[in-house]
């Protein structure tokens, strides 16, 4: 019998297009050849469930992942990710903010890497203890100072990319900043963030679809990024007023349908001092665009839906048996302020069919100020 080393790559190739990533891992660590194979992406990957992306263990400073596919933890070293704090992920890649404002685009299987140049959120006459962020002239807050530690986990509300910049080298970068989550976007070779021209609103949500950038506001307006010579918001509607006040609105671009979904929490503390917010339901909505109108959809059928500060994802829900049918998972919210005394608390998985809301991982095991919890998808090819 031939030994497993002398395979043909042909064969080994074929065969790691049925692995998911813990397997894919495993099979490159069989042998020089086997893991030279493994690099390869001549075959679509095997369909994956998305993981979770954790706190960074104290003791070894590796970085904890929960795979929902096997209900199992994994902690890897990453020396890139030391310290640094999750904003964001997108095709696989994470988005990570040291104690020095310093940010970087990551991929932690590959441990590819772009570092990023510095956010325009704060000013640079700010001494070496705090930063000052930038705000409206009419924004009722103010300016404020923050201690690094504090804007490291303030500065970016989220980040998202165009494209896989394995496939696309001309891929773009899109973030939420400051106070405001306002708009910019970088490109690989620019030297410096351009910020996106538009209204000086609270931006909720950002989504890269069929070519365009779309930026959603409070009120439900949708606006168009227009990447010419100076970038800006166009908008592009619906501007409908929707009953209730949701916490949070994402956009995903679910399969070829731009869907906006809007989150509800409740307090369930009376003491304002221990305020706890958790969600209660999601309404899930297809703007259209031409008709300048909002169609509600009751169900997402064998999908499922993953929110939080990544770029929104489904799945097939029938390719993974312990994925739930018709549901939508969600991490920590983001505007949630209860985190900061009771950790990151508020994760769950909603049941489209029967409005009802499950727990998929413990609670209240996520540390204060650590962020929230981030949606990945293994992009390991």
């Amino acid at each position: 019998m031939a030994a497993w080393s002398d395979l043909t790559n042909d064969i080994l190739e074929h065969i790691t297009s049925f692995l998911v990533f813990p397997d894919h891992y495993r099979f490159g660590a069989v042998c020089k050849n086997w893991r030279s194979v493994s690099k390869q992406r001549r075959y679509p990957p095997a369909p994956q469930l998305p993981w979770l992306v954790l706190e960074e263990e104290k003791e070894t400073r590796k970085r904890k992942f929960y795979s929902l596919s096997d209900g199992k933890h994994y902690s890897i070293e990453i020396p890139e990710l030391h310290g640094r704090y999750i904003c964001g992920s997108s095709h696989g890649w994470l988005f990570a903010v040291d104690i020095k404002i310093n940010g970087i685009l990551v991929n932690l299987f590959t441990r590819e890497y772009y570092e990023l140049p510095p956010f325009p959120a704060y000013s640079s006459k700010a001494n070496v203890t705090t930063l000052v962020e930038k705000v409206p002239n009419d924004y009722k807050g103010g300016p404020r100072n923050y201690t690094f530690e504090e804007m490291q986990t303030r500065i970016i509300f989220k980040a998202i990319l165009s494209h896989d910049p394995k496939e696309r080298s001309d891929f773009t970068v899109m973030i939420m900043f400051g106070v405001m989550h306002t708009p910019a976007i970088w490109r690989p070779g620019d030297l410096c963030w351009t910020v996106v021209d538009g209204p000086k609103r609270c931006m909720h949500d950002i989504v890269y679809f069929k070519g365009n950038f779309y930026v959603l506001s409070p009120g439900n307006d949708l606006y168009v990024v227009d990447l010419e010579s100076k970038p800006k918001l166009i908008e592009v509607g619906p501007q409908i007023d929707i009953e209730g006040c949701p916490a949070q609105r994402y956009l995903i671009d679910f399969n070829g349908n731009l869907l906006l979904l809007e989150r509800f929490c409740e307090c369930v503390e009376e003491k304002i001092e221990d305020q706890l917010n958790v969600t209660v339901g999601f309404n899930v909505m297809e703007p259209n665009l031409e008709e300048n109108i909002l169609y509600e959809w009751y169900d997402i059928d064998d999908f499922a839906i993953f929110l939080g500060r990544n770029s929104s994802i489904y799945v097939n829900s029938s390719h993974f048996p312990k994925c739930k049918r018709n549901g939508i998972y969600f991490t920590h919210t983001t505007v949630s302020f209860s985190a900061d005394k009771f950790g990151c608390h508020d994760l769950g998985v909603f049941d489209m069919t029967n409005k009802k809301i499950s727990k998929f991982y413990s609670v209240n095991v996520f540390p204060p100020l650590v962020g929230s919890p981030v949606w990945l998808t293994p992009n390991p090819w």
